[in-house]
């Protein structure tokens, strides 16, 4: 399973977490029934999904600071759908806490807004992150 496959399993799984409200104390179970129903046995893609579930509960309140930020006055975060905020918080995580090349994370990010997302999502991801990108100074390695 390549790098993309793997964000997309990920993303898949924080957006269900995401859906059901699931709380840190039951990620465990809800990890491995999620690897379990896909037959993901790769050690790679464990620790990856892991690391992202775990990574994102421990920066949570960070994480949706800087999406908030980003939203006009308007709009709150219980205001945009669950997809947006699942792709949201795993390319947030990734950019800041994981240090992966932003354009990269941005480019997935936004292929997983055109999978899952409405024709806005796309376009809205993007703008989201690019500006987090330039207000948190973040440079292309």
């Amino acid at each position: 399973m390549n790098r993309t496959e793997t964000r997309k399993v990920a993303f898949e799984l924080i957006y269900s977490v995401e859906l059901q409200k699931i709380v840190k104390d039951e990620y465990e179970e809800q990890i491995n029934l999620f690897l379990d129903s896909k037959n993901i046995t790769d050690e790679k893609v464990k620790e990856y999904i892991e690391d992202a579930i775990y990574g994102i509960e421990e920066h949570k309140e960070e994480i949706l600071k800087q999406i908030n930020s980003e939203l006009s006055e308007k709009w709150e975060i219980s205001r945009l759908s669950k997809i947006s905020l699942a792709i949201l918080k795993l390319a947030i995580y990734e950019i800041l806490y994981k240090k992966l090349p932003y354009k990269v994370v941005i480019n997935e990010a936004v292929e997983l807004a055109k999978s899952y997302g409405d024709d806005n999502t796309p376009s809205f991801v993007n703008g989201v992150l690019a500006s987090i990108v330039k207000n948190n100074k973040i440079e292309q390695e």
